[in-house]
């Protein structure tokens, strides 16, 4: 149950649909819904694994991914605070096991509905249908957008195209990308020795400059030089 008001409006204000819904569904929301406090590196679910609970994310990430057999990981999508997760939701609708892994990147504070509800209230809510509806139209894209990336595009373009990204997002601006050759393999579903042979062709063109756990990228206009002879 979630009771505390200060809860409640944080709830209404991350996930608008609640707040434009009626008052029948919000109020079964708040009953039966629970909040939920992982830590950072906590694996929500397994390759295989029962989808019983639909979170709703209030604060932290997490990050859902595939592990394929070679040992090569790739990753498909964040989950933000105002986001859920498309996979649980399809799990949960198709009665299927979770295809892939979740982790908590962040410690990760999120409101946990049950199965049951979730199934109920599919029927009983057309607000609460529509909002699990567009998480699917939308990340089915991003999903799409990943294997695209993966399947047809050189992998010097998409780690130019992410690092790039990493560096538009980053508040404060900054051109240092804090992370390491192995956690930028598993993001573009690659091996870290590839990886470190492609940062070395950057570096060797003056795009960037390697550090222990971080790139700085000295002249990002060789890497957007980049993403564009290649689109």
């Amino acid at each position: 149950m979630i009771n505390t008001p200060d809860q409640r409006e944080r709830l209404l204000a991350a996930f608008p649909f609640l707040a434009d819904s009626d008052a029948r569904l919000r109020e079964a929301f708040f009953q039966r819904a629970v909040m939920a406090r992982l830590p950072a590196g906590h694996i929500i679910c397994h390759d295989g694994g029962e989808c019983s609970q639909l979170a709703l994310v209030l604060a932290g990430r997490a990050r859902i991914y595939k592990l394929g057999e070679n040992g090569r990981e790739v990753t498909l999508y964040r989950i933000e605070p105002g986001e859920s997760c498309v996979v649980t939701a399809s799990c949960i609708l198709s009665n299927r096991p979770f295809p892939a892994f979740a982790v908590c990147e962040t410690d990760v504070e999120a409101a946990v509905v049950a199965k049951s509800d979730v199934e109920t209230w599919l029927t009983a809510s057309p607000s609460w249908r529509a909002f699990v509806f567009a998480l699917v139209a939308e990340r089915i894209g991003e999903v799409f957008s990943v294997l695209d990336a993966v399947l047809f595009q050189p992998l010097d373009q998409r780690l130019a195209a992410y690092l790039l990204g990493r560096c538009e997002r980053a508040s404060p601006p900054s051109r240092i990308v804090r992370i390491t050759h192995q956690e930028l393999a598993s993001e573009l579903g690659s091996s870290r020795e590839v990886v470190t042979r492609a940062l070395r062709d950057f570096e060797q063109a003056g795009a960037l400059l390697t550090g222990r756990g971080q790139i700085d990228l000295v002249n990002p206009d060789v890497l957007k030089a980049r993403v564009r002879r290649q689109s």
